[in-house]
């Protein structure tokens, strides 16, 4: 078969149904083997962007690696920032790009670089094929190294006079991805450490989630009465109306929250990278602590915090394991209890109409979804009233950019409605973000992906606003945008178009949009002062006004 069909019959050996692409003359062969394959099914995007960040919302719904297909380096430059967000948001990706021809290597040929090298920072593997005859070792080399470990993006450079060319293939069986267990060494050191703790915390991170291990941690917390805090953007994790259930560690983090890590003596830090969000700034775990780092990537353990245990392991191997300690009885339930209540202080959620609207939609959406229902978001201010407020009650109900990447909340949605077609999946936006990709819209009119997508429009880019505001108050530059009528740009692509100003309407369009089934925009229009779940402009400028003086 041909070095495309190759391709094609590796993606269908290791179980993918759908991949997402801008087409290019690159890698038509590809293309036509995909037309001839009636099992995968294909999306056409509006931009590579939009491609990556679908195909790794969907990687991240699904558990299944996303593969993203786009041309030489004009589409490569473009998905790269979907590239990063899964190697920081430790996401299985696997992503195809044509390549120049291989008598034109090296002379600067039309739209060349050299991808392998351009992706080798933000991947876990970039390589590129020069013999169709490799073409099957190499793919299911790259979907064993996308999903072993701590899972990555893989980049597959593919010149295009490789593709058409035949070869006798022989493929490798499937993949199957290594599970490490703790060393009973190591499952009797934890056992040791916790014995002697007074107020041990779990932060629990998204090696839980990729593992399936939610069950096994829900069951572990409960034996022993531990809290249990979410890593950044992590948050279904664990059950947050669960008892346990202690708060997010993420961006503004209330300070009620932080002192149960700040209070800790014990930390056991289980599949979470210990990210720059998550400690705030690599701050909050000091020296008096104990670590327990438990990941199943062995560069992850001591690259932040040099763990007093550390141990490589799937998360779920390491919980069964855990769950059978003998701590003498030790429970933490009084700790437990204490800590669950200044969570629940600071994230109630009953809104008045006192309260900002961003709030009241919240508290809205909690009431009136279900509760398996999947939330995006994007990057920005905005979501800070989500992870605030929002519960999130059951596993695969989350999907957000730890890397922090604006123009994801949209287009990874319609890549999770279609890892979940039965679920309600609404994403949450500001409109600085919104606009990077909104584009995808008309991908989702169609393919008939009928996503809500919210839009919290104050017209500025407003995290950069508020930073602004901190360092250089009253200086505003660069920072406010125009007017867009989002209903309007729905409307024109044939999705539905809502613009509302109140609570009221906002729950009017709602229920409109969850009823009709189809792809929506409801524009949320917000005034430019509350620009915080915990500060105003004018509060944060007299703030700086007087630290400076």
């Amino acid at each position: 078969m041909t070095a495309a069909q190759a391709i094609v019959a590796c993606m269908k050996k290791e179980g993918s149904d759908k991949t997402f692409c801008v087409p290019g003359e690159s890698y038509l062969p590809v293309l036509d083997a995909l037309h001839n394959e009636p099992s995968i099914d294909v999306v056409s995007t509006r931009h590579e962007g939009g491609a990556a960040f679908m195909a790794e919302g969907y990687a991240k719904a699904s558990l299944k690696p996303g593969i993203v297909f786009a041309t030489r380096a004009v589409g490569a430059a473009n998905l790269s920032i979907g590239v990063h967000t899964a190697y920081q948001d430790s996401t299985p990706m696997i992503v195809f790009l044509g390549q120049v021809h291989r008598k034109f290597r090296g002379r600067e040929g039309f739209q060349e670089v050299d991808l392998d090298r351009y992706f080798g920072h933000i991947a876990k593997w970039a390589v590129e094929v020069t013999d169709a005859a490799r073409m099957p070792e190499i793919v299911q080399r790259a979907f064993r190294i996308a999903t072993s470990g701590r899972p990555g993006p893989v980049v597959i450079s593919l010149p295009e006079d490789v593709l058409p060319e035949e070869a006798e293939m022989h493929f490798g069986p499937v993949t199957n991805s290594p599970k490490p267990a703790p060393s009973q060494q190591e499952v009797t050191l934890v056992e040791e450490l916790l014995t002697t703790a007074k107020k041990p915390v779990i932060i629990a991170g998204g090696g839980v989630k990729s593992a399936q291990a939610e069950d096994d941690l829900v069951a572990f917390a409960e034996k022993y009465k531990i809290p249990v805090l979410a890593a950044f953007r992590r948050q279904d994790v664990f059950p947050n109306d669960h008892p346990l259930y202690a708060g997010h560690l993420g961006l503004g983090t209330n300070k009620e929250i932080l002192q149960t890590v700040n209070q800790a003596d014990v930390i056991l830090a289980l599949g979470t990278r210990l990210s720059e969000v998550t400690t705030q700034d690599y701050s909050i775990i000091k020296p008096d602590k104990k670590l327990v780092h438990v990941a199943i990537d062995y560069d992850t353990i001591g690259k932040v915090y040099g763990p007093d245990i550390g141990a490589v392991a799937d998360l779920k191997e390491a919980l069964q394991l855990f769950i059978h300690m003998d701590i003498a009885g030790s429970t933490w339930a009084s700790w437990a209890n204490v800590r669950r209540r200044a969570y629940e202080k600071v994230s109630h959620l009953e809104a008045s109409a006192g309260d900002v609207i961003n709030k009241q939609i919240i508290a809205h959406m909690a009431k009136k979804l279900p509760q398996n229902a999947l939330l995006t978001t994007d990057a920005g201010n905005f979501a800070g009233w989500l992870h605030a407020f929002y519960p999130f009650r059951e596993k695969h109900t989350y999907v957000g950019p730890t890397s922090g990447a604006m123009g994801y909340g949209m287009p990874a949605a319609l890549g999770a409605k279609l890892a979940f077609p039965k679920k309600i999946v609404v994403s949450l936006s500001g409109d600085g973000g919104f606009m990077m990709t909104g584009q995808e819209l008309e991908t989702a009119v169609r393919y008939n992906i009928p996503v809500i997508c919210l839009v919290f429009n104050n017209n500025m880019y407003g995290t950069i606003r508020m930073h602004q505001e901190m360092h250089y108050p009253g200086k505003v530059e660069a920072t406010d945008l125009g007017d867009v009528a989002f209903k309007d740009f729905a409307i024109s692509m044939g999705a539905d178009g809502y613009s509302v100003r109140t609570i009221e309407a906002f729950e009017v369009s709602f229920d409109q949009a969850l009823h009709n089934h189809r792809p929506a925009v409801i524009e949320i229009i917000t005034g430019k002062e509350q620009i915080s779940v915990s500060s105003t402009i004018t509060e944060i400028r007299d703030r700086s006004t007087k630290n400076s003086m």
